[in-house]
């Protein structure tokens, strides 16, 4: 069963299968998380139905980008959601296992690597019986390290790295940066609500650079009454 969602941004819209693996506030906070740069060469690793890259060009922050995806279905549904958009000059989508992307792009550099990587080890947590929420939440096609180490050969000297994550991941994710010459330059930690401790966190690194790390204040995302806080509604309206 599918549905049409409104990303309430410059008309733009978004096909989801909701069988398969829709998108959550975590691809919504990244995607606000990135810094404008209309200039830059992107590509979302794992791009899912699209959704970062919809949400990017929509904002007006990048004019291009490349999602790379390994699941045939989804790169047909990131296929239908370029065309409902009219972005066919803007947003390519190529099928393709995220471990291969530096063998494909060994002379092509991007500005900026995003990634909204499965949060889960294998063995660990509840799994899905659904083919693509499995392959969405646990490393079963990829790991971390993978995602990291290519993501370091893809991006030119400089380039960004953008990504989110559970924060059971940070320690690891932060190792795997430094070892791969990704040096971390900003973090935002974000809690259910105030009472609650982080447990997704942002992450920005540049490859090569050695720009002291800045730690952003906390984002909280619900008020006491369940509903979303100002700063959230600002990301999702204004």
């Amino acid at each position: 069963m599918r549905r049409i969602d409104d990303l309430e941004r410059n008309g733009f819209k978004i096909i989801q299968e909701t069988d398969s693996f829709c998108f959550g506030i975590d691809s919504v906070l990244l995607a606000d998380f990135i810094k404008e740069n209309k200039k830059a060469k992107v590509i979302d690793l794992g791009t899912g139905n699209g959704i970062i890259p919809l949400l990017l060009i929509a904002r007006d922050k990048i004019e291009t980008a490349v999602g790379i995806e390994i699941q045939k279905a989804n790169v047909e549904l990131v296929k239908e959601n370029i065309e409902l958009n009219n972005i066919e000059e803007k947003f390519k989508v190529v099928e393709a296992d995220i471990k291969n992307i530096s063998d494909m792009y060994k002379t092509d550099k991007f500005d900026i690597v995003v990634t909204n990587p499965p949060y889960m080890k294998v063995g660990t947590g509840k799994v899905n019986i659904n083919e693509s929420k499995l392959i969405a939440r646990h490393e079963v096609m990829c790991k971390l390290k993978d995602v990291i180490r290519n993501s370091s050969k893809i991006l030119k000297e400089y380039g960004y790295f953008y990504m989110v994550n559970r924060v059971d991941r940070f320690n690891e994710s932060i190792t795997l940066m430094n070892e791969y010459k990704i040096n971390p330059t900003r973090i935002k930690f974000i809690k259910p609500d105030k009472n609650k401790k982080a447990n997704l966190f942002l992450i920005e690194g540049r490859k090569l650079s050695k720009e002291n790390l800045v730690i952003e204040h906390d984002l909280e995302v619900y008020k006491d009454n369940g509903e979303y806080t100002e700063e959230i509604m600002a990301i999702y309206y204004n």
